[in-house]
């Protein structure tokens, strides 16, 4: 069983930024990815970013609608994934979630609620 613990969700502005991390119960190098995903009031879960693990593969790939202005990352030392959110708009509000894969199973953390608003 992993567990992940989301923090770093709030209210922020239109162009604003945040920064959410993902910390793990486990050594995230025994994962095979890491991600993050959100979900808006009335619609579906959808992708935002994943990393792949392992200490030669970095695969990282975003939803074409946060390119440019997201960036995920990871710090293996703190087992812990990290999603920059610089010029947010009203539209990325939603509860994010950080999601870790290993083989078949799939690990969700609690989601934490991200407002852009003025």
């Amino acid at each position: 069983q992993v567990q992940l613990v989301e923090s770093g969700g709030g209210l922020v502005q239109p162009g604003g930024s945040l920064r959410l991390s993902c910390a793990a119960s486990t050594n995230i190098f025994s994962l095979n990815a890491m991600g993050w995903y959100r979900q808006a009031p009335g619609k579906q879960r959808e992708l935002v970013a994943t990393i792949s693990m392992g200490n030669t593969r970095n695969t990282i790939n975003y939803a074409d609608s946060v390119k440019g202005r997201f960036t995920i990352s990871r710090d293996s030392a703190k087992n812990t994934v990290y999603l920059q959110m610089n010029s947010l708009k009203s539209d990325d509000t939603a509860v994010y979630y950080c999601n870790a894969k290993r083989m078949e199973e799939q690990y969700w953390g609690q989601g934490t609620q991200v407002i852009v608003s003025s």
